[in-house]
């Protein structure tokens, strides 16, 4: 076979048998123009402005095509018949193609090596390999391993345009081994590298439109694809500011989106007195100073340790050189930032003097920090290393968590046990013990707080791109609707009459439950509770608002933490109490779910009786689906841990009133969270006659909290309530736009049914499946990495 040389290629597949690629021929072929990458070819439509792209050193390295509407569309559609094409393939025949692109690398590892480090996109190939290796498997395991499961089918993915194309592909690859087709919109500096490897990817025997890339000249892009109504999910990865722009803008069209925020997130370097010194001091300035900064550090050191840091930290900073920084504008921002730490008290370790002026700064770290200081809460883009100092092994934790962000931390220590319990108090996705910023795709990684809404890598991290079978209703496809975001849930409730106005002839008047008692709402106001036909009033409920929910909350974040750190089994003991509680309360609930929703007492009989199984199977889940510990390429041991999310907050659908709260309910607190439910305000009383059943079990008081009242406001509580980590809601459409909208700041896990469209979920099905997704729904994932000599 004659080998083509690199300059030879077109615009179609790429020839995986044409040697080695170089990245300026490759570059050169295109005119230095790349354009978009749609059905399997290089397209270049007419009139579409440009974007150029320059390298470190202001030398232009290409320009790329910014796509409109049409563009979208096309690639859309695209995308649908490459799904069908590649979808259609065996197990074994898509795993076939992953692994073919692991040879194809190994050919052009070289091009996409070189190409990378132009662009500031890093990543290297032996990477990459690996990626291909790890989700090639999967591709090959997906029905074995993973049954009742099956592919979303187009997915969208976008990163930011300072995020990595490692970070890109590790979104990719599992989406393309589960059997989903990929609209990929990249950014600045990773659009090169990406352009290649779809070519790459498609010479290799991926379908056309089974990957397509689309450049464009911001995240406006990102919107513009997830608009389209063929793409069935969004995830995206890069900075956060990207991240909310993205969630913003997509609100309200009815497609999941989930973030991953790895750029920017402060991060503590956390040295124990009993840890080897020198290697840990070798192993901050490597990661402060010396690697491509994705995140920024903060040096936690206990004080017995200090002066003996401290004075490697001289040692070592000693004749390293000035840090380029992006722009004048970052010297400003850094100059400031030292002025300011200096009249905090804190004092300078600096490899050299500062120049006078330049976009360029000395390694410098700030000994004598604050975790109020504004340069620790706001990091400067310099090479700047603020030194917080702890007494003891509680206070090392404190200083770790003090921060909005929970992506990883590094923990230096010779004590294996008093690494494993640190790292467990650590609120973030994954620690690294006396190593920093390791990966590998075999443990997921899934950012804590306000660190990310979704798991990548790991077996954990491929469900995102599957759906259960028989699947659960996804949002409908839809048109965001105008509002104003500041009024939704300020209407004032329907039939509002003061509690002590009612006479003794009234109908029952309910309580709702905060805190492990029953009380009335901080308004002292009730809302009527009709009969089915919308005649007669049953009962009134507490009209509950603002004030009850931070009540609410404020009791749940109290027992949170003891109730997760106990365990598993004694949660089942919990549940299983929670269970006979309400098998011995059955003809009591059954008469609420027959007087609310007009059932048969033997119909809801039976909804009493599936709900008694349900609390079982979720007590029995507490004490299995553990995590593990994968094997690691490398010498070490890891593990993979599901953690609980913190407070939930739960706005319960219409149907099956009583089945479909103790199914949610039991997920959230069979994983360690504590929740603040809101009952559905159509059918309020099988909740509120719960509460006698929680007041007999177990568990702790103010783990379970009962709110009711108008569904919008109680949902913009919930929203606004900067300590609930997730919110799941059934509701109408307006009300999964505002919260798509809403919960960004701090970043919120949302799971969004709307009852106008949905048709109703049965949730009297049990299937192995659903109940896994429920579960998944309510942990976030840790990774320890331990390694060895």
């Amino acid at each position: 076979m004659r080998e083509i040389n690199c300059v030879e290629l077109k615009y179609g597949p790429l020839n995986i048998d044409c040697g080695f690629l170089l990245h300026q021929a490759w570059l050169d072929n295109h005119s230095r123009s790349l354009g978009l990458f749609i059905d399997g070819k290089f397209v270049r439509p007419a009139d579409r402005q440009s974007r150029s792209l320059a390298d470190s050193k202001g030398g232009h390295v290409c320009s790329t095509v910014c796509a409109v509407e049409a563009d979208v569309s096309q690639a859309a559609s695209s995308a649908v018949s490459g799904h069908k094409a590649w979808s259609g393939l065996s197990c074994y025949q898509r795993a076939k193609v992953l692994l073919r692109l692991v040879g194809v690398l190994g050919q052009h590892g070289q091009c996409v090596s070189e190409l990378c480090e132009l662009c500031e996109a890093s990543c290297s190939p032996s990477a990459l390999v690996r990626l291909l290796q790890y989700y090639s498997s999967w591709a090959q395991l997906r029905d074995t391993l993973i049954p009742n499961w099956t592919p979303l089918g187009v997915v969208a993915v976008a990163v930011s345009e300072d995020c990595s194309l490692y970070s890109l592909m590790l979104k990719v690859l599992p989406a393309l081994a589960m059997g989903n087709s990929v609209v990929v919109v990249p950014g600045r500096s990773s659009a090169p590298p990406a352009l290649l490897l779809a070519q790459l990817f498609v010479g290799a025997g991926l379908p056309a439109g089974a990957l397509n890339v689309l450049t464009g000249s911001d995240m406006s892009l990102g919107a513009r694809v997830a608009q389209n109504t063929s793409i069935s999910y969004v995830t995206y990865s890069g900075n956060k500011q990207d991240g909310v722009t993205l969630c913003k803008a997509t609100a309200g069209m009815g497609v999941p989106v989930t973030v991953s925020p790895n750029i920017g997130a402060r991060c503590p370097f956390i040295i124990f007195e009993s840890a080897d010194i020198d290697s840990a001091v070798d192993a901050v300035i490597e990661a402060a100073f010396k690697k491509k900064r994705e995140v920024h550090w903060v040096l936690c050191v206990q004080e017995s340790v200090l002066d003996s840091v401290v004075a490697r930290l001289r040692l070592r900073m000693a004749g390293m050189k000035c840090v380029a920084l992006h722009s004048e504008g970052d010297r400003v921002l850094v100059d400031t930032a030292v002025q300011v730490a200096q009249q905090q008290g804190a004092t300078l370790v600096q490899s050299c003097a500062a120049p006078p002026s330049g976009a360029q700064y000395p390694p410098t770290v700030l000994c004598g920090a604050a975790p109020s200081s504004p340069f620790v809460v706001s990091p400067s883009p310099g090479p700047l290393l603020p030194l917080m100092t702890f007494r003891s092994n509680t206070e090392a934790v404190t200083l770790g968590n003090h921060s909005p962000h929970g992506q990883a931390a590094s923990i230096w220590t010779e004590d294996l046990t008093l690494a494993l319990d640190t790292a467990k108090s650590l609120s973030v996705g994954s620690v690294w013990v006396n190593s920093h910023s390791v990966s590998d795709p075999c443990l997921p990684v899934s950012g804590h707080k306000d660190s990310g809404t979704c798991t990548d890598g790991g077996h954990e991290g491929l469900y995102q791109f599957l759906r259960p079978s028989p699947s659960s209703s996804p949002l409908p496809r839809s048109s965001p609707v105008s509002m104003d975001y500041s009024k939704f849930g300020t209407a004032a409730s329907p039939a509002i009459i003061p509690d002590d106005s009612d006479p003794a002839s009234a109908p029952k008047p309910y309580l709702q439950f905060v805190g492990g008692k029953p009380c009335k709402s901080v308004s002292g106001c009730s809302v009527a509770v009709q009969s089915p036909g919308g005649g007669s009033v049953l009962a009134y409920c507490p009209d509950g608002g603002r004030k009850d929910v931070r009540n609410a909350v404020e009791a749940a974040v109290k027992v949170q933490p003891g109730w997760m750190k106990k365990s598993p089994s004694a949660r089942a003991q919990s549940l299983y109490s929670l269970t006979k509680g309400l098998e011995a309360k059955r003809r009591d609930i059954a008469a609420s779910v027959s007087v609310q929703t007009g059932l048969s007492m033997d119909e809801a009989d039976t909804e009493v009786e599936l709900s008694i199984a349900r609390l079982s199977d979720w007590a029995a889940y507490c004490d299995k689906n553990q995590g593990g510990t994968p094997p690691l390429p490398q010498s070490g041991s890891a593990l993979s841990l599901p953690e609980a999310l913190g407070v939930v907050g739960l706005v319960l659908p219409d149907e099956n009133p009583l089945l479909s709260m103790v199914t949610l309910l039991g997920a959230a607190i069979a994983n360690g969270n504590a929740v603040v439910m809101v009952p559905s305000q159509k059918y309020p009383l099988p909740a509120l006659a719960f509460i006698q059943v929680l007041q007999a079990s177990d568990l702790p008081a103010g783990l379970v909290n009962v709110i009711t009242g108008s569904r919008d406001e109680l949902t913009a509580a919930l929203a606004n309530h900067s300590v609930i980590k997730a919110i799941w809601y059934w509701g109408s459409a307006e009300g999964c736009q505002y919260l798509q909208y809403t919960c960004t700041s701090p970043l919120k896990t949302l799971h969004l049914f709307c009852q106008k469209e949905d048709g109703g979920k049965d949730w009297t099905k049990s299937h192995p499946s659903l109940l896994e997704e429920m579960w998944r729904n309510a942990v976030q994932w840790k990774s320890v990495w331990i390694p060895t000599a």
